[in-house]
């Protein structure tokens, strides 16, 4: 019933930015949470950012604090992810997901394809 769609990968050197965006569409994005999860080679996804519907409530992994910033617009159905000052540790795959909220992935029912974010050293 929601299709994502993410955007805005590509390789950055380290210490570059990158902003990600996420367009939803089927249903009104209001009614969920919003996140970003990652996937790095041979590791297990994980939990990078979320924001509550309204966008009342964010919260980061603490990897991320402080350099990564999500945001949605409920008028274009979208939400973002800036990410600022870059690592190497942060070259994944990343992925827009909708659902419930929270950082454990079972909270999310609707998922991006993934967008690869590369950064080198």
């Amino acid at each position: 019933q929601v299709q994502l769609v993410e955007s805005g990968g590509g390789l950055v050197q380290a210490g570059g930015s990158l902003r990600l965006s996420c367009a939803a569409s089927g249903r009104t994005t209001t009614t969920y949470a919003m996140a970003w999860f990652r996937q790095a080679p041979g590791k297990e996804r994980e939990f990078v950012a979320w924001i509550t519907p309204s966008g009342s409530h964010i919260d980061y992994r603490d990897s991320v604090q402080g350099r990564f910033t999500i945001s949605r617009d409920n008028a274009k159905n979208t939400v973002a992810l800036q990410m600022n000052s870059l690592t190497f540790e942060d070259t994944a795959v990343y992925y827009c997901a909708a659902g419930l909220g929270g950082t454990q992935r079972a909270a999310y029912h609707y998922w991006g394809q993934g967008t690869q974010v590369t950064v080198s050293s």
